[in-house]
């Protein structure tokens, strides 16, 4: 297939640019590049072995949008691209229900007006709330406690409404975990501006000396070492599930197919410390801080629907995800602005 992948250029994007390759699909990418470096082009092109086409523009742009779609003639859609920043929509929630709606409403019309009907889309385990109890199934009730979250549930329900009113739609909603690990190379990784808000960017940035320290919000909590636990999943793990939902549609009855993509094993937030200073070879320094408001205990998913329904499975350990993650953070201190 020639797939269209927007937000190609980010952290998930770009292993999943470089799976579909290698399964044999070409690719088209759209970017705003609001999240992403530009520098990371010519080592997607590098390890792929073969040109990407990016377009940089906002999918809010519904004009260029459509021709998009109308010049490059894709057979199916990867839609990553939006804000994603859970504290960053508390503060700006306005800015993430007009950039993620308003971005999937315009993709979603040129789609529509150029008989592209197969999509796959970036969810997350955040519609499942606060109060669902792991391991997380796919038919538990929706919600959510940020305006981030609030975003997916919302486009989850744009896209059943959607199939409902054409049945040629064939929907992949992805509801994924704690994505994390870097491309083995290390020429391509998780390169996040400013603080990172996930833990194992911010270890790697302890690690090769960007932070002091890491904060753990909280040690008291119900599990086995006090620290939150969470269902870690190694990026190109991830990606290849992105690829097995995308071609599983073409056989699917169902117009719309939500999976988790998830190890199913919960990992605390010391355990990946630990992981992780066996993999830079070093004890790293932490201090306890008081637990953050929202957070939960334990969060894992339940993947057999995907086991079944995909033939795919998590298969790299925590060890593999820090080595990799410090194979890409000791090569790329700065990330992409070396």
């Amino acid at each position: 297939m020639r797939v269209l992948v927007t937000g190609g250029c980010g952290y998930i994007g770009t292993h999943t640019v470089l799976q579909l390759v290698t399964a044999g699909h070409d690719v088209v990418v759209v970017d705003d590049f609001s999240n992403a470096s530009p520098a990371v082009i010519p080592r997607l092109e590098e390890l792929a072995d073969r040109p990407i086409p990016v377009h940089r523009f906002t999918l809010e742009d519904r004009a260029r949008t459509d021709h998009l779609l109308a010049t490059e003639r894709v057979d199916a859609v990867i839609h990553f691209a939006g804000f994603k920043a859970v504290g960053e929509s508390v503060a700006h929630p306005i800015s993430y229900y007009r950039n993620n709606i308003g971005a999937t409403l315009s993709l979603l019309e040129a789609m529509s007006a150029h008989d592209v009907h197969r999509l796959v889309f970036s969810s997350s385990a955040t519609v499942y709330g606060a109060d669902a109890t792991p391991p997380f199934t796919e038919d538990l009730p929706t919600s959510a406690t940020n305006p981030y979250g609030w975003t997916k549930v919302m486009i989850e329900q744009i896209m059943r409404d959607l199939a409902v009113s054409d049945p040629q739609w064939r929907i992949a909603l992805l509801r994924y975990f704690n994505p994390v690990g870097a491309h083995p190379s290390g020429r391509i990784g998780e390169d996040p501006s400013g603080i990172p808000n996930n833990l194992l960017p911010f270890i790697a940035q302890v690690a090769v000396g960007r932070r002091d320290r890491l904060l753990i919000f909280g040690d008291d909590y119900d599990t086995v070492d006090g620290t939150g636990v969470r269902d870690f999943i190694h990026v190109d793990d991830l990606a290849l599930g992105h690829v097995a939902a995308l071609e599983a549609l073409g056989h699917r009855d169902e117009a719309v197919n939500t999976w988790n993509l998830g190890t199913g094993q919960g990992t605390s937030v010391r355990q990946l410390l630990r992981a992780f200073e066996k993999a830079c070879g070093r004890e790293l320094p932490y201090a306890v801080a008081p637990r953050r408001p929202g957070d939960i205990a334990t969060s894992y998913a339940d993947p057999t629907r995907a086991h079944r329904d995909l033939r795919w499975e998590a298969t790299r350990s925590i060890d593999d995800i820090c080595a990799s993650a410090w194979a890409w953070q000791s090569a790329n201190p700065h990330g992409y602005q070396a």
